[in-house]
Formats: structure tokens, C-alpha cells, sequence
């Protein structure tokens, strides 16, 4: 009976507070508003799941993807700097649909002398300019790059009419290319190759002060575009910013170059015992078997040996790669190369440096154990690594990944000296183009729209890596608690989320068109997938669903949408608010404490409860007993209210306790003696999960995690009421910095004061 009048005046009293609510709600509403939830679902942002993606984010039994396999013979002429090619492509149209033409990648053309990539951005004078660059940008002519195209042929030898818009060729066909098709051409080019050093570049040569070159080959030879369910043809523009959709295929290709030259290429050397001498074959085969430790190849001392002839002769080292979206090498006679056995699954893959000298002893003591840190890591979160080998090469100033081979900076000073900054510099770019051969050599993202889903998971991925090298080398990291990782932590990102609005674009946006690419399509992906797994989800849950979208999606093309469905769809976490919020939008993320009131029980009637009853009609007899709150910080809470003592403010609480609660069950009732209302406000437009952390007077604290739904009806603050035994102290939000929160400022309770500007100042001056 008792319980059934407090459901009574519960109801009434909800219903007076619903009245008033809606009264003030008719007098300020003006119109009405379409749904405008941070937690609406995606629907209108998705495309409609079909036969080819599923709404699960998996493959559709109708999914396809185009085949181009390609046979290459290429020359480098190191005297001159000039590439040579001849390939025929043999391309198989999967699709359903017939093919009118096909669209060809010449991506060298990005540096044709009158490339519109070279005038692209704004420009503006500066009042002092470093030199070399004054020199560059006003006094030399443009390099002189871009395919010379000598002819496209079919298989009969019959030349084919083609158009070559920028970066891209379309060529002609006779006849459709129907589906199930296959079609056979061959195109015959070269060009110059440029020094990348000076003209900065993802490929070229370095060249050292007695002549030799080091080469580092990529977008060398004609690739086909990606044909596919999304756009059709993805024949969208090179400008230099946005990197490559590619079609997986066989490679077959011999390479040419002088004969004392050292080489490294995507895919397996099918002639070692032709182009290398009978102790380096030796070695190379005893690699093999060499688990714990690296074999080289070619030592330093014989490097600095071959270094010195220019061999006029030449060699032919020929290379072939299984369903690789790519092809690349490197070449030179001054490498150094090591070699080994890594051990994945049932299979053994091959982890490979290749540096010139000048490298070391940075590069031996670090280069090969960091890509046997990556293959471990990334495989354990995604899959065992399916190719033979992994590559790093040195090559000054470079970044930049292909299949199975990498380039990597990261440069002792002349006496061989280097700092920290270098030595984790070198580290995590190694890591981090090894790893690109997961995302997006495997799980084959396209680069040119998304640069994110490469760069971004990536980048996460290597976030974890670093942090196992740390814990398996702890030599390299002496004097760090752990690997200090640049990107993924979570306090990183916040300068760029609340930066000029002005100059922020969503991750959802294609390269060309952000302004700040490391912070975009690299830094914030990764620390939000970071926050996801270890603040969101959970490792495990998180876990299973990235690993499930990296085993759906390898040898494939993912989109977006894909690995947003996949990641709810293995996990049954609902993230659309989190995709929206983080990718979608340039929000970012502010909650604290607005207000902290402290409330004391009493068995009296506040005056403002005496007015609700007086406008209804009602006296305190009307009602059952009630227990009021009085706010400590209003007028109710007067001397008298103060002085009562608990005894009295308790009466009735423990006169429904006596009545309603046996011996038993009332030893085991809490007995709060502190009730707080907190206000938690959100200026940040992103919500996330509420962490906050309650100390106590006594020395203890405890933290909870109120689930990111508490902010789904009201998006700006939301109130939570604490009844403790013992007295809170101080109230913190994000007290381990897990969110990413912008301004922390307004992260405590009470607020930490704050010097003025003028209050640091006059300090300074103090201190002076």
C-alpha cells in the first residue's frame, strides 16, 4: 500500500513538472525541425546495401573485381637517368558490364613540364626565402618528366587509338570488351627519371658525391584503374596528394640495370644464381634459415668496395609476384642487404633491409628488426602476412610503400652520430610502410578518394606496433616509459580538433582537398580508432571486429561504408553516432562539470513544495509522507534546517524502512548520508562516453562510465545524482585523458583557478 502512494504522488508530481516543461516549451517553440540526433542512424550518408556489399559490410555474393596481369621488360639507363619499358597487360573484365574502353594510370605525367598539378595551389611572396628554394621556384626550368608514350598495341600487333587527358589514358577498342572477357595490349614507353632529393617526388634517385645513384622506382610503367561497383571507372586525376587505386594481378618482370648494381623488387628472384656471385647466393639461401638473427647478403665492406667501379656491362634480374596490386624495385650499386627468416603460421617470410652506408650503424642495428616487429603486430590484429618477403630500403627523405617493398628516411649525421628523434623517426616510418602492405596492398582501400582508410588504419596499427617494440626491445627505448609514439594518443590530437574551423575538413574527404593531410588522413582516424578500442568497445570486442573486417575484405577493394558496417555488424555495438561525429564532421570533444549541488534530506517541506501544493488545492495531509531535499546552496537551507539533527531530517525515511524492510534485508541497505545533484555539460559537439572520477574526503575515489547513450536527449548537458556515505572532495571528467577533450578546463569540481594573462606576465617579470 505504502509503495502504491509513493507511485501515486510520483506520477503527480511528474505530471506537474511534464505540465510546466510543456508550458514553457509552447511559449519558445517556433517551428518545427527535422531529426537532428548526433545518435541518428546512417542512412542517409550509406549507400543502399545490394548484391555486390552486403548491409553486414561483407562482400555480396554478386561482388567482382576487375584482373590485370602484366609482363615487363624495363631497362635503367644509369648514365643518362632514363627508364625504358615494354608490357603487355593481359586484363580480365569481371564485371557484368561491357567495357567500351579502358583507362590506364600514368602517374609520371604529374611531372610533365606543364603539368596543371605544378600551378594547382595559391601562391604568395614571401619577404625572405631560403635560397635553394628562391633558386628553384624562379631561376631553373620545370623537370622534364612524363611518360613518352611510343605505342599501344593488341595482342595481333595492331596499333590502338588512345587520348591521354593528364594522368590518365583512356584507350579506344574496336569491339566491347564483354563480360567474362579477356583482353590482351602492350605499350611501349620511357621516361626521364628525376632525382627526388631535388625534386621531391615518391620515386627517382638520390645522388651521392661520387656519382652514384641510388634508385628507388615506383609508378614506373602504365597501371591499369580500377574498374568497379562504386564508380565504375575510378579514373579520377593524380594531382600528387591523393596516392593510387590499383587492380590485384601476376607480375612477370626482368629489370636491366648495370651490373654491379644490388636490387630489391616486389615479388620472388626467380635468377639469384645468374645475377649474384657464388658466396651471395650462398648467403642468400642460408637466410632462409636464419630465425634470430639477420644474414647479409652483401656486407659494408663489400658494398663500399662495389661502390667504386661504374660496370658498363649489365644484368637482368627478373622478378615475379602473385595477386600484388603493384609492382616496384630499387637498385644500386652501393647497398648494403640483409636478410631474415621470419617465421608466420606454417609459412616463413623473409624480412629485408637494403641501405647504402651511409645508413649505418642506425639501419643494422634497427631496419630489420622493426620490420620483423611489424610482420608479428599487424599479422596478430588482422592476418599471418601471405607474401614472401617485406623490404626496407633507405632512400633520403622518402616515405612511401608498395607491395612487398618499402622506402624509408631516417639518416645518421657524417660521423654516424644520431639522435632519439632520428633513431624513433626511422623506427615508426619503417614500421609504418612495412605495415601499408596490410592497408592497403592486402585490404585494397582506394587511395586517390579515402586516403584515410589506408593512412588512418595504418597509422593505428602502428601506434600498437611501436608500443610491442618498445616492450620487446627495451634497449632502443632507454629512458622512455614506452615507445613514444607521435600519433594514436589521444592528448595529440586535440590542438588540430580545435583549431580555425576555416582550415578543417572531415576524414571523410578526399586528400586533395584537406589542408592539413598528417593531422586528417593520418593522426585523427588513428587516434580515434585508439579511442574506439580502448575507451568505446573494448579491446576485445574492437579486436574481433577490425580483424573480421581485415579478413572479409584482403585481396579485396573495401569502401568506407564497408568497415563502418563491419565494425558494428562483428561487434553489435551501434557507432553511427561515432562515425558521424568523428569522420563525418570537424566536431570535437569538450565535456566537464558545470555545477555540483549538495542536497541534505529533511522531513519538512521546502517552500517551494508548499507553493505546488497551495496552487493545486492540496495541504500536506493530501499526500502520503514524503522525504523532501534541500538544496545546501538555496534560500531553503537556513540555520534551522542546518541544526536539525539527523534524527529529525531522517524520520520518515526510517519510519517506511521499519514498515517495509525486514531485520535481514535492512542490514544489507546502504545509508547515504551525501546526496549531490552534478550538471555535466558538453560544449563539444562530439558525445562520447561520460568517465568520471568521485574523490572522496576520506582518501578513496572511484570512477564510473556512464554510456555515451546518456546524451542522447539532450545533447548539451545532463545531470546525476550522487547519494554516498561519504563526502566528495573534488569531481573529475576524462581523468586519464582517454577522449581526446579539447578544453580541460572545465574537466574539475571544484574549478582550478587559472592565471590571467596579465596575472602570467606580471610572474615573468617577478621571476626576471
Amino acid at each position: 500500500m505504502n509503495n502504491l502512494k509513493y507511485l501515486l504522488l510520483a506520477v503527480c508530481l511528474l505530471g506537474y513538472s511534464f505540465g510546466q516543461a510543456q508550458e514553457k516549451k509552447a511559449e519558445e517553440a517556433k517551428s518545427g525541425h527535422t531529426n537532428t540526433s548526433k545518435f541518428k542512424q546512417l542512412y542517409e550518408e550509406f549507400a543502399s546495401p545490394n548484391m555486390f556489399r552486403t548491409a553486414a559490410g561483407a562482400p555480396g555474393p554478386a561482388y567482382y573485381q576487375q584482373q590485370a596481369d602484366y609482363k615487363m621488360d624495363v631497362e635503367l639507363d644509369d648514365e643518362v637517368q632514363k627508364l625504358y619499358g615494354n608490357e603487355t597487360i593481359t586484363y580480365t573484365n569481371n564485371s557484368p558490364d561491357q567495357l567500351e574502353y579502358l583507362w590506364v594510370q600514368l602517374d609520371q605525367n604529374v611531372r610533365t613540364k606543364n603539368s596543371p598539378a605544378l600551378i594547382r595551389n595559391g601562391q604568395n611572396m614571401n619577404e625572405t626565402d631560403r635560397v635553394e628554394r628562391f633558386a628553384d621556384n624562379y631561376l631553373t626550368e620545370p623537370f622534364d618528366g612524363g611518360f613518352h608514350i611510343q605505342d599501344v598495341k593488341d595482342a595481333k600487333g595492331k596499333k590502338l587509338p588512345f587520348t591521354i587527358n593528364q594522368t590518365m589514358m583512356r584507350i579506344d577498342l574496336d569491339k566491347p570488351l564483354a563480360a567474362g572477357e579477356k583482353m590482351v595490349f602492350s605499350i611501349k614507353w620511357w621516361y626521364n627519371v628525376n632525382n627526388h632529393v631535388v625534386n621531391r617526388a615518391r620515386s627517382g634517385y638520390e645522388e651521392f658525391e661520387d656519382g652514384n645513384k641510388s634508385y628507388v622506382m615506383a609508378q614506373f610503367f602504365p597501371r591499369m584503374a580500377v574498374y568497379n561497383d562504386v564508380e565504375g571507372w575510378q579514373n579520377h586525376q593524380f594531382w600528387g596528394s591523393g596516392e593510387f587505386a590499383l587492380t590485384f594481378g601476376n607480375y612477370e618482370v626482368n629489370i636491366t640495370v648495370p651490373a654491379d648494381h644490388i636490387m630489391e623488387a616486389t615479388g620472388e628472384l626467380q635468377n639469384a644464381k645468374d645475377v649474384l656471385s657464388k658466396e651471395q647466393f650462398e648467403r642468400f639461401e642460408d637466410a632462409k634459415k636464419s630465425y634470430k638473427k639477420p644474414v647479409f647478403i652483401v656486407t659494408q665492406d663489400e658494398a663500399e668496395e662495389n661502390e667504386k667501379g661504374f660496370a658498363k656491362d649489365k644484368k637482368t634480374w627478373t622478378f615475379k609476384a602473385q595477386n600484388v596490386r603493384d609492382f616496384a624495385f630499387a637498385t644500386s650499386r652501393k647497398f648494403i642487404w640483409e636478410r631474415q627468416a621470419v617465421k608466420m603460421g606454417d609459412r616463413t617470410v623473409m624480412a629485408v633491409s637494403i641501405y647504402p652506408k651511409e645508413g649505418n650503424p642506425l639501419w643494422e642495428e634497427y631496419s630489420t628488426k622493426a620490420v620483423v616487429q611489424t610482420l608479428t603486430s599487424y599479422s596478430k590484429h588482422t592476418f599471418n602476412y601471405p607474401y614472401p618477403k617485406a623490404v626496407s630500403v633507405h632512400a633520403r627523405n622518402q616515405g612511401m610503400e608498395y607491395p612487398m617493398i618499402c622506402w624509408n628516411y631516417g639518416r645518421p649525421n657524417e660521423k654516424g652520430e644520431y639522435s632519439d628523434r632520428v633513431k624513433f623517426g626511422m623506427i615508426s616510418v619503417i614500421i609504418h610502410e612495412v605495415g601499408h602492405n596490410f592497408f592497403p596492398m592486402i585490404v585494397n582501400s582506394d587511395e586517390r578518394q579515402w586516403g584515410w582508410m589506408d593512412e588512418g588504419l595504418d597509422t593505428f596499427m602502428q601506434y600498437l606496433a611501436e608500443q610491442d617494440f618498445g616492450e620487446s626491445h627495451p634497449e632502443a627505448i632507454k629512458g622512455y616509459d614506452k615507445y613514444p609514439s607521435r600519433r594514436g594518443d589521444p592528448a595529440g590530437i586535440t590542438e588540430y580538433m580545435k583549431g580555425d574551423q576555416d582550415f578543417i575538413a572531415p576524414i571523410m574527404s578526399n586528400p586533395e582537398n584537406v589542408y592539413q593531410l598528417g593531422a586528417n588522413a593520418y593522426a585523427k582516424p588513428a587516434t580515434a580508432l585508439n579511442i574506439l578500442r580502448e575507451t568505446v568497445m573494448g579491446k576485445e570486442l574492437f579486436d574481433h571486429a577490425f580483424k573480421t573486417y581485415a579478413q572479409r575484405w584482403m585481396f579485396k577493394h573495401p569502401t568506407p561504408e564497408d568497415f563502418f558496417r563491419t565494425m558494428e555488424d562483428a561487434s553489435a555495438v551501434d557507432l553511427d553516432w561515432y562515425w558521424r561525429g568523428w569522420f563525418y564532421s570537424t566536431d570535437w570533444v569538450d565535456i566537464g562539470v558545470k555545477e555540483v549541488k549538495k542536497f541534505h534530506v529533511s522531513s519538512q517541506p521546502t517552500k517551494k513544495m508548499k507553493q505546488v501544493m497551495e496552487q493545486r488545492g492540496y495541504t500536506e495531509a493530501d499526500f502520503p509522507p514524503l522525504v523532501y531535499m534541500v538544496d545546501e546552496s538555496s534560500e531553503e537551507y537556513t540555520e534551522d534546517v542546518a541544526k536539525r539533527s539527523d534524527e529529525e531530517n531522517y524520520k520518515v525515511l526510517n519510519e517506511y524502512v521499519m514498515d517495509n524492510f525486514s531485520a535481514e534485508e535492512r542490514a544489507k541497505l546502504k545509508q547515504p548520508k551525501y546526496f549531490y545533484e552534478v550538471t555535466f555539460e558538453k560544449p563539444g559537439g562530439i558525445p562520447m562516453p561520460l568517465i568520471v572520477e568521485y574523490n572522496y574526503k576520506d582518501g578513496t575515489k572511484e570512477t564510473i562510465k556512464y554510456p555515451v547513450e546518456i546524451w542522447r536527449k539532450n545533447d548539451k548537458e545532463v545531470k546525476r545524482v550522487m547519494a554516498t556515505e561519504k563526502e566528495i572532495s573534488s569531481i573529475v571528467v576524462d581523468p586519464k585523458g582517454e577522449t581526446a577533450d579539447v578544453d580541460t578546463e572545465n574537466n574539475q569540481w571544484p574549478r582550478k583557478q587559472t592565471d590571467s594573462d596579465f596575472d602570467k606576465f606580471k610572474q615573468k617579470v617577478q621571476g626576471n
